[in-house]
């Protein structure tokens, strides 16, 4: 059966990785994009050849009446979602938070953590006006700092650690309605957010010696995981924070 896949942050990193992966599925994939149009559009490209449909279009998640619109999109193209993938969001900033000022502070949350929740409450919403209700399922991006926390990121790991409680209330509320809800902690990957990585490979050789495994992620990894976890696979998960890091969180506190 073919889906209908929302993608939030896929002109780049792990949402065009989803948005490919799910065209692999020969599934309908929107790929929504936050300000790169051309880099949105050609990874569509790439989920077409893939073997499925895709369209592009702009939303900023933080933002209610974008996302609205966004699925508004969607849905008079292809009906109503069947997969939400939530992928955008920002970086940590590095600065401590005596240093912080309350712009930065909710530059992150509204992104990363208030987005997170109004495409899910969109994408709900959807599915409440569907007459023959069929299983689906929101898979949130999150991060191994959801818990394992780094100086300079509490903006990021705060919002992290309330997307984990957002994707765990949801799951709880949405059960019975056979929606299933999901978070993926990625560690270390080599996407644009690492980008220092990818260019400097003394660098990341020193990052990589902290990975029990001994390598950073690639994108297709993290996107794997999210084909699966949308698939009747695995209809029994929801609630779930499956970690995908190479092992790297399991390293807290050695040599205390």
């Amino acid at each position: 059966m073919t889906r209908v896949v929302v993608v939030t942050g896929a002109e780049s990193g792990l949402g065009a990785a989803c948005a490919e992966a799910f065209g692999a599925q020969c599934d309908r994939v929107a790929l929504l994009y936050h300000a790169d149009a051309a880099a949105a559009e050609a990874r569509a490209a790439l989920a077409r050849a893939a073997g499925g449909e895709a369209l592009t279009i702009q939303c900023s998640i933080d933002e209610e009446a974008s996302v609205d619109a966004a699925f508004d999109a969607v849905e008079a193209r292809w009906g109503y979602a069947d997969v939400l993938v939530n992928s955008a969001g920002l970086n940590m900033s590095g600065v401590p938070v005596r240093d912080m000022s309350l712009s930065q502070w909710r530059r992150l949350l509204d992104t990363d953590l208030t987005g997170a929740f109004l495409t899910s409450r969109r994408f709900l919403r959807g599915r409440g006006r569907v007459t023959e209700p069929a299983p689906a399922s929101i898979v949130h991006i999150s991060s191994i700092h959801a818990y394992a926390v780094r100086a300079g990121g509490a903006d990021y790991c705060a919002a992290k650690g309330g997307l984990t409680n957002l994707v765990e209330t949801l799951a709880i509320e949405e059960a019975r309605r056979g929606i299933r809800v999901n978070a993926i902690e990625p560690g270390m990957i080599l996407t644009p957010m690492n980008g220092r990585a990818i260019t400097d490979p003394a660098y990341l050789a020193r990052l990589e010696h902290h990975i029990p495994l001994g390598r950073a992620g690639e994108p297709a990894e993290v996107a794997d995981l999210a084909v699966f976890l949308a698939s009747d696979k695995a209809r029994y998960i929801t609630g779930a924070r499956l970690v995908i890091d190479g092992g790297l969180s399991l390293m807290q506190a050695l040599g205390a």
